[in-house]
């Protein structure tokens, strides 16, 4: 017996013992099709968390701010029930189609807003969890986030 049948067998065995949950396989194929190649990075540079105080009738918005060489996305999200609303905008100001990447939302139209040429936009239902932002940039450049949790 070979390497390439020892392999095989043992990835037969835990395809029968401990097989892969389909919506792990889902997400894993959906991340393929969120692939934006050609983006730029922006990370997470600040996050600060909004907390509400007791007694006060609604929610402090969190701060997240995302950073590359030459731009910054600066985005305050708020709470709306189940979903979340951002607002933001890129600085430098710039005109942009802004997708939002999310595992409920397998199709990148699915939600997606303008950011007018001052920069600002607003994405007004999006749901919680992993999101990832993507801007396609008037110019022919994007941009995309890093997945944070909301």
């Amino acid at each position: 017996m070979n390497d390439d049948e020892l392999m095989a067998q043992v990835r037969d065995a835990f395809e029968i013992l401990d097989p892969v949950p389909a919506d792990v396989l889902a997400a894993a194929r959906a991340s393929i099709a969120w692939r934006t190649p050609s983006a730029t990075l922006a990370e997470l540079a600040l996050d600060r968390g909004g907390r509400a105080a007791a007694g006060v009738r609604g929610g402090a918005g969190r701060t997240l701010a995302f950073a590359c060489p030459g731009r910054t996305v600066e985005i305050e999200v708020t709470r709306n029930g189940r979903h979340r609303e951002i607002t933001g905008r890129l600085v430098p100001a710039a005109a942009a189609l802004v997708q939002v990447r999310h595992r409920d939302l397998p199709d990148l139209d699915a939600l997606t807003a303008r950011a007018e040429p001052a920069g600002l936009f607003c994405l007004p239902r999006v749901p919680s969890g992993l999101v990832s932002l993507v801007f396609r940039l008037d110019g022919g450049t994007s941009l995309v986030t890093s997945w944070v949790r909301l």
